[in-house]
């Protein structure tokens, strides 16, 4: 099984981890995002459908502004 990965961001996080982001095409044409998150050599692994995709953007978006009140 092939895939193609094209990375869209790279993001430091607090305590020394890292999120990837990644378009992930199969080879059926099926598209998602990929979240990987690296905790020292721990590596979490995620692929979101569209829908999940654009709810946790929202989510974390509206979190993101509580704290700029």
């Amino acid at each position: 099984m092939a895939e193609v990965l094209n990375e869209i961001a790279r993001i430091e996080l607090p305590y020394r981890r890292r999120a990837i982001v990644k378009e992930v095409i199969f080879d059926s044409g099926m598209r998602m995002t990929r979240l990987v998150i690296k905790e020292g050599t721990r590596i979490t692994q995620v692929d979101l459908d569209e829908e999940t995709a654009l709810e946790l953007g929202t989510q974390l978006v509206q979190s993101a502004r509580k704290g700029q009140s």
